[in-house]
């Protein structure tokens, strides 16, 4: 850990270059290639019989090339991860009363995903060390009505896939058979899980290129992988008004310039991550020791790709102390921080009259606990010491 006197002289530099947030706004990193691309594409779509048509090179080009990234068979883009989401459920024809098992600590995209397809969804404790979706728990709440486990990649690290693949064989629902595991990877683009590239394993995966993720499409835009050539088929018609499988279905189609500067940005992915993850190693070495915070856990078997920094304060700090971190952070030494997220159904009282009766102590202990400090790939070595030193200064003022 820092030592107090090296603390203090990267403190009395000053501020950090950039006023960084928790999630910047910007998650990835522009480039000249982009916007060439962009300007390409758009001059590419100037002539009438071409215009910026949702078939196209581009577009089938970024597809191929996702999924080559991913290992899938089939990659299908979409104008946002949000959509991917409730095709994944739709396709499963909920009924009333079937019920997918989603963590609590989560974004409150793929449990509204659940509701919108008419199912039930029940909230699933995580692992307190990672965040994740934790399998004993999915395995107590199995019931003959669960349809699918649907976990979520949180804030870069993968979730524990085969664990819940063995639940889903083990508790196969009586009518539909062994359950479905779909992932959301919103927040996890490029991470890995046992040397494979998130998006490969589970029924199917959903990633975003929101301004906020680690790849960005012009501010909006998505991908579904699959290896099933069923349910690829039923996303590429559900995309643009369910036309192929008479399906319901809405225009959730992606632009040939976003696929255009995708391709970029997939193209650099792997450098964003190692980036992230080069700053988070040496930002651990920087508070290793540090009391009263937890830092981001990374299991022998993921690459943690850190979208964010995740920390936990102690039990004893949950709620007004944490709270107090925060503020002394931005404050003192300008450095905005981040709960990224405590459950749903506290933040969203649509989700809490969904699941009446439904309460789950840990998450909302850990809901009070969470604190994500800023982190980007194009973050300075200073930046980042300045940051960890600010940490340190914030918690011991708090002792």
């Amino acid at each position: 850990m820092l030592s107090a006197n090296d603390r203090h002289k990267i403190l009395k530099r000053g501020r950090t270059s950039i006023a960084w947030e928790g999630e910047p706004l910007l998650g990835s990193i522009y480039g000249e290639e982009e916007v060439e691309a962009a300007v390409a594409a758009i001059r590419d779509s100037m002539e009438v019989s071409k215009g910026f048509g949702f078939t196209c090179q581009q577009i089938l080009d970024f597809e191929t090339a996702f999924a080559h990234y991913t290992g899938s068979k089939h990659a299908i883009a979409i104008n946002s991860a949000g959509p991917g989401l409730d095709m994944s459920m739709r396709y499963l024809k909920l009924q009333p009363g079937d019920e997918v098992i989603v963590p609590a600590i989560n974004f409150m995209a793929s449990p509204l995903a659940v509701m919108g397809a008419g199912g039930q969804v029940v909230w699933g404790e995580v692992d307190p060390k990672t965040l994740q979706l934790d399998p004993n728990d999915v395995k107590k709440r199995i019931t003959p009505r669960t349809r699918a486990i649907f976990p979520v990649h949180m804030n870069g690290l993968a979730a524990p896939m085969d664990d819940y693949f063995e639940i889903a064989e083990r508790h196969p629902h009586p009518q539909h058979g062994p359950l479905v595991v779909i992932g959301d990877a919103a927040r996890a683009c490029g991470g890995e899980y046992k040397g494979k590239k998130i998006g490969k394993d589970g029924f199917g995966t959903i990633f975003s290129f929101h301004t906020m993720k680690n790849m960005v499409t012009l501010g909006e835009g998505g991908m579904v992988t699959t290896d099933d050539d069923t349910f690829a088929a039923y996303c590429r018609s559900t995309r643009f008004y369910g036309i192929a499988t008479e399906d319901w279905g809405t225009s959730n189609v992606m632009t040939k310039v976003q696929a255009a500067v995708g391709l970029v940005q997939l193209s650099k992915l792997d450098s964003f991550i190692d980036a992230r993850r080069r700053l988070a190693h040496r930002r651990n070495e920087l508070l290793d020791g540090l009391p009263n915070i937890e830092l981001p856990y990374e299991p022998s078997d993921c690459k943690h790709s850190y979208y964010l920094y995740t920390c936990l304060v102690r039990p004893e700090w949950a709620g007004d102390k944490r709270n107090q971190l925060m503020e002394r952070m931005e404050q003192e030494f300008g450095v905005k921080c981040l709960i990224a997220n405590p459950p749903v159904y506290e933040s969203r009282k649509l989700m809490r009259d969904h699941t009446p009766g439904q309460s789950l102590p840990l998450s909302e202990q850990i809901g009070q606990r969470i604190v994500c400090v800023p982190i980007h790939p194009s973050m300075s070595d200073e930046d980042n010491e300045y940051i960890a030193a600010a940490l340190i200064e914030c918690a011991d003022g708090l002792g």
